[in-house]
């Protein structure tokens, strides 16, 4: 895959097509750089696009229709036991990745940025060596790694047709009767769930005591509830010691304090976590440090070591999401057409699309006790949202973290339906510098579920409108 004439030299270089490495790519050609985009996929969009983040939102809100119908009865509607077709599902899958990457493509030829299916190895400050394109050298004046991360294996484990990555787990090849997920992570709470709703009997172990260890427990125990109830099985302060996998199954052995007594799955997810593509890039050839994780060291535009070269995305650490890898790509392109710019956002959004959904920005409770700040946290009950009770929904709620001396927004968290639209709100509250005054006298619509963002703000100051503080 060439799109136009394969240079000698490179205005900007950019390795990694996935979201940081396309927006990247997207604003230097925006801003009139000349731009060469180097991924070794076949198609733009990287992990995220092709088999991690769309992929499993299209697998979720299937299953979510089938959990929604399910609950429509006592509601009085009553459908019948769904039919589940795998190959359909498929197929809906990956015409939602084949969508999204044809327009990737097509965005990508507007901009005249030219795209080369090749691996980049660096072999000095300012060239690389692109394997799989007729061995060809590029020199360049800029560059821009962003290669993503890869999952981590157990140790001394593999990969398998059943012990599974994220990836391999959305090729929903069956439903496996048994399934093992290894991680209370955000990946193996959403693809449990998934596999879980087709009518798989899932099992998971999670290494500490309890699930999603990093976020705030609070908003993590309405879904801890649900998923109790949806999997075969929830076992913390578990650790899996060994992997075997047989002709059809894998055999597994557990150490803790209540291991789970089936030791035979018929697959294994293991979600433990990610570590960044820079081992195999010959960073030390183009004077970039790493830190002890493997991640890049940058500075606040995203530059690293070598000062042609800047670092996005999964590979520069902190928090691994597709929007944080996109912004920090946009700041390296700007920073590169000289525009005066800095990665500094105040509150990075993310999002857990588990049922119920799990959303938060800025500063947590959790970090607040770490750093020992003080902070009033004010919280929105949704039994008292005329939405979320039409909506059956009542086991959400909504907090607002708050400055007690200035009443400035310095946190948000959300658990319930549509949490992943809610917590845009807080993002702006906070990056906009807003006080708690702001929040509680924009008028939010009536009866929606943002209503809770402004009445948690009117708790913070002493009166909401639809619950009495005594």
């Amino acid at each position: 895959m060439v799109m136009g004439e394969l240079p000698v030299e490179a205005e900007v270089l950019v390795i990694g097509g996935g979201p940081g490495g396309y927006a990247a790519a997207f604003r230097a050609a925006d801003l009139g750089l000349d731009v060469t985009l180097v991924t070794d996929e076949p198609r733009l969009g990287g992990v995220c696009l092709l088999r991690g983040c769309i992929p499993s939102k299209a697998l979720l809100s299937l299953t979510e229709l089938m959990a929604m119908a399910r609950t429509a009865a006592s509601q009085g509607i009553r459908f019948g036991e769904p039919t589940i077709d795998l190959e359909a599902m498929r197929t809906w899958k990956d015409k939602v990745v084949t969508q999204l990457a044809d327009g990737l493509a097509h965005l990508c030829a507007q901009r005249n940025v030219r795209l080369v299916q090749a691996r980049a190895t660096f072999t000095g400050i300012d060239t690389v060596h692109l394997a799989n394109a007729e061995s060809h050298r590029i020199t360049f004046k800029h560059g821009i790694i962003a290669t993503g991360s890869r999952p981590i294996p157990l140790p001394d484990t593999t990969f398998t047709d059943r012990i599974m990555d994220a990836g391999k787990a959305l090729e929903l090849e069956d439903i496996p009767k048994r399934l093992l997920v290894i991680g209370g992570s955000y990946v193996g709470l959403e693809l449990g769930m998934v596999y879980a709703r087709l009518g798989s009997q899932v099992t998971l172990v999670e290494m500490a005591d309890r699930l999603l260890p990093n976020v705030d427990a609070d908003l993590v125990q309405p879904l801890a509830r649900r998923v109790q109830h949806l999997f075969a099985g929830v076992y913390l302060k578990t650790t899996v010691t060994a992997l075997e996998q047989k002709k059809a199954t894998v055999r597994v052995a557990f150490t803790g304090e209540t291991a789970p007594s089936h030791t035979t799955y018929d697959r294994v997810l293991v979600a433990i976590g990610r570590q960044a593509n820079t081992d195999k890039l010959g960073l030390e050839q183009a004077g970039v440090q790493m830190d002890a994780q493997g991640y890049v060291v940058v500075d606040k535009q995203r530059r690293t070591t070598n000062a042609r070269l800047f670092a996005i995305g999964d590979v520069a650490g902190g928090m691994l999401l597709a929007h944080k890898a996109m912004h920090e790509g946009k700041v390296a392109a700007e920073v590169i057409a000289g525009h005066r710019v800095a990665f500094d956002a105040r509150a990075m959004p993310a999002v857990v699309y588990t049922d119920p959904q799990i959303a938060w920005c800025g500063l947590t409770e959790h970090d607040a006790t770490v750093q020992q700040r003080q902070v009033k946290v004010a919280r929105f009950p949704w039994k008292a949202s005329g939405r979320a009770v039409s909506m059956a929904a009542t086991e959400g709620f909504t907090k607002i973290i708050m400055d007690p001396a200035s009443h400035g927004v310095l946190g948000m968290g959300v658990v319930g339906q549509h949490a992943e639209a809610l917590i845009a709100e807080g993002s702006l509250a906070i990056e906009m510098g807003a006080m708690a005054q702001d929040v509680a006298l924009t008028i939010h619509p009536h009866p929606t579920l943002s209503e809770t963002v402004g009445e948690a703000a009117e708790v913070f100051l002493g009166s909401a409108t639809h619950i009495l503080r005594l």
